[in-house]
């Protein structure tokens, strides 16, 4: 029994030891490390150096207050994001795909978080099999196959993109119609396998084209305040259709609402595409007469030299 308490001590002993020396090494070249870095040898000499008569550095400059680097940096970056958040945006393709991506994900973000509530209403699970989740996994599939497939649909989306959108996002409207109004559910579950399948496939579109448009070093701020507006509108439409201090609707009520929410993006971009086609026309024929002018304008232009 003695032998026993010993050999379980010598082996706590050997896993406490084996323990300290894996922390040992790490905890060292944290050390190492954060010594080094503030080490600055050459500071002192630096200092006086850009001081130097010749250099005509004041030590204000030399040596700015915390207050004045904090406030003149904050201002420069602020400058900065401002003049190329305008810069991005005055561009009308890419404001036309980031209205549709701020618009249809905030609408998605609803279908995705509360289609659940309404499946439950149509079946509920206390008495019936349910199949949710086999549901989200294959629209999930569904939706990464559909984003794998787009790019080569024979499509010229700087053309077309406006009335693709329109047409597509009038189909999420009535998926989201038919969830709602035919109280089957499989028909709910068919239903949203497609209205996921179409959003994966326009939002995998609406991403290249807005990237097209941009430099890299400026994804992030595009990205971001498309995100940023998807999420303030979704945090609206929450509050005043879902929440008790807002209308406070039933779900079959709100399901209404997110209908008419797509039909109106379809409305919208029918409208883009549509006017952009007739400038589009428009401009192809005057510029078709403009040549036409030319090429009839030049043989009297050689007979009256002549």
């Amino acid at each position: 029994m003695l032998c026993r308490l010993v050999s379980t001590s010598d082996g706590a002993c050997g896993a406490g030891g084996r323990l300290v020396m894996s922390l040992l090494y790490p905890t060292l070249l944290l050390c190492v490390s954060g010594f080094f870095s503030n080490l600055r040898p050459s500071e002192p000499f630096l200092t006086a150096f850009l001081m130097g008569p010749d250099k005509n550095l004041t030590e204000v400059q030399v040596r700015p207050t915390p207050d004045s680097v904090g406030r003149l940096g904050l201002v420069q970056v602020l400058q900065l994001l401002f003049s190329d958040f305008l810069c991005c945006y005055r561009c009308q393709p890419l404001l036309a795909w980031s209205l549709w991506w701020a618009l249809a994900t905030c609408g998605y973000f609803q279908v995705l978080n509360y289609t659940q509530v309404l499946w439950e209403k149509v079946r509920p699970s206390q008495d019936y099999d349910i199949y949710n989740g086999y549901v989200e996994t294959l629209s999930t599939l569904l939706g990464a196959l559909a984003a794998l497939l787009v790019g080569h649909l024979p499509v010229c989306w700087s053309v077309w993109g406006e009335l693709s959108l329109s047409l597509l996002s009038l189909l999420m409207t009535l998926c989201i119609f038919g969830m709602d109004l035919l109280d089957n559910i499989w028909t709910c579950y068919s239903l949203y396998v497609l209205f996921r399948a179409m959003y994966m496939l326009l939002i995998t579109v609406a991403t290249f084209q807005i990237a097209a448009s941009l430099n890299m070093q400026r994804y992030a701020l595009v990205f971001g305040v498309n995100t940023f507006v998807a999420l303030l509108l979704q945090s609206l439409l929450t509050l005043v259709v879902v929440d008790s201090v807002g209308l406070g609707l039933d779900i079959y009520t709100q399901f209404l609402i997110y209908g008419g929410y797509f039909a109106f993006i379809s409305l919208v971009f029918l409208g883009a595409g549509l006017h952009k086609l007739y400038t589009r026309r428009r401009s192809e024929q005057e510029g078709g007469s403009g040549d036409e002018t030319l090429s009839n304008g030049a043989p009297n232009g050689n007979i009256s030299s002549s």
